[in-house]
C-alpha cells in the first residue's frame, strides 16, 4: 500500500472514530483542527493496547472508563494563572473602568479548563474592589476537569511561575494571600472559589449563555476549525450584552471569521474585542 493511500485510510479511521464518539457519548470534535485530534488520538492509541483506531472505536463503545482517558486526551487542559500577563494588565486598564459602570456584572469563562484563569480574574476584580457585584460563571465540557477547577488545588512547583505571572500583570498585593501550601499542593482560598460558579457547558452544542459584560475564552478557538470557530464566535455575541466585551487568546484572531464586523478591537495586540452596540 503506497504513503498516500495509508493516510487516506488513517484519516478515514479518525473520522469513524469521531463519528463513533458522538453517536455514542454525545461529544462533537468532528470540526477540531486535524493536527490537535491527530496529536491526541496518536498518544492514546500508542499507550492504548490498540493496534490501530478502529480497535480503539470498538474499546471506548464498550469500556466508558476508556472514553474518560480519551476524552482528557481531548480535552484543552493547558493553562495557568494570570498566563500572557500584558492581556491582564491591558484588561486592568480597560476592561475594568467599564465594568466599574454597571450596577451589577456577570462574566464568563469559557473552556475554563482547571480553573486557573478564571481564579485569575477572580483576584484582579477583588483586587480593584468589583468583587461583590460580580457573578463569574466558568465552563467547560470535561466533569472531571471542572471538579479540579472547583477543588482550586495545583502543584505548589507551579506557584512560582503564577507569581512571576502575577507580578507582571500588576498585581496589588502578595500573591502568597490567595492560597494556603502545604508540602505537594497549593490551595486556592475559598472566599475565591465561592465567587466561581464552575458549570457544564459545550461550546460545540450547546446554546446562549445569558447576557455577559465580558466573555473570556482565551487559547480555545485554535483548536477548532474555521466554521466551528464562526459558529462559537457567533454564540459569544449572542450572548454578550451591547458593548460587552471579548477576550480571546494571543494566537487567535477575528479577521477572516464571519463575525469579523459585529466586534471592533480595542487593544489588538491583546486580542481584546467589544461588541458593536
Amino acid at each position: 500500500m503506497n504513503e498516500e493511500k495509508k493516510v487516506e485510510n488513517n484519516r478515514i479511521e479518525i473520522d469513524l472514530l469521531l463519528e463513533g464518539i458522538h453517536r455514542k457519548y454525545g461529544y462533537d470534535f468532528r470540526n477540531y483542527t486535524n493536527a490537535h485530534i491527530k496529536r491526541r488520538l496518536e498518544y492514546r492509541l500508542k499507550i492504548s493496547g490498540c493496534k490501530n483506531y478502529m480497535a480503539m472505536l470498538h474499546k471506548l463503545i464498550y469500556n466508558e472508563v476508556f472514553f474518560n482517558e480519551l476524552l482528557l486526551d481531548l480535552s484543552i487542559n493547558v493553562s495557568e494563572m494570570f498566563r500572557d500577563p500584558g492581556f491582564y494588565q491591558a484588561a486592568r486598564e480597560t476592561v475594568i473602568p467599564y465594568l466599574r459602570t454597571y450596577p451589577f456584572i456577570k462574566l464568563w469563562h469559557a473552556g475554563c479548563s482547571a480553573g486557573q484563569e478564571a481564579y485569575s480574574m477572580v483576584i484582579m476584580l477583588k483586587e480593584e474592589g468589583l468583587i461583590d457585584k460580580c457573578q463569574v460563571y466558568a465552563t467547560d465540557f470535561n466533569e472531571l476537569i471542572l471538579a479540579k477547577a472547583r477543588d482550586g488545588i495545583y502543584p505548589l512547583d507551579q506557584i512560582k511561575k503564577y507569581t512571576q505571572n502575577y507580578q507582571k500583570a500588576g498585581g496589588k498585593r502578595s500573591f502568597g494571600e490567595y492560597y494556603t501550601a502545604d508540602y505537594h499542593s497549593a490551595l486556592i482560598r475559598q472566599s475565591l472559589k465561592d465567587r466561581i460558579l464552575f458549570t457544564y457547558h459545550n461550546l460545540v452544542s450547546d446554546g446562549v449563555f445569558g447576557e455577559m459584560n465580558i466573555i473570556f475564552c482565551r487559547n480555545v478557538l485554535i483548536y477548532f476549525d474555521q466554521k466551528l470557530q464562526n459558529k462559537v464566535l457567533k454564540l459569544f455575541y449572542d450572548s454578550l450584552v451591547p458593548g460587552g466585551y471579548l477576550c480571546l487568546g494571543t494566537k487567535e484572531s477575528l479577521r477572516f471569521s464571519d463575525c469579523s464586523q459585529l466586534f471592533e478591537p480595542v487593544i489588538p495586540d491583546q486580542k481584546i474585542f467589544r461588541k458593536k452596540r
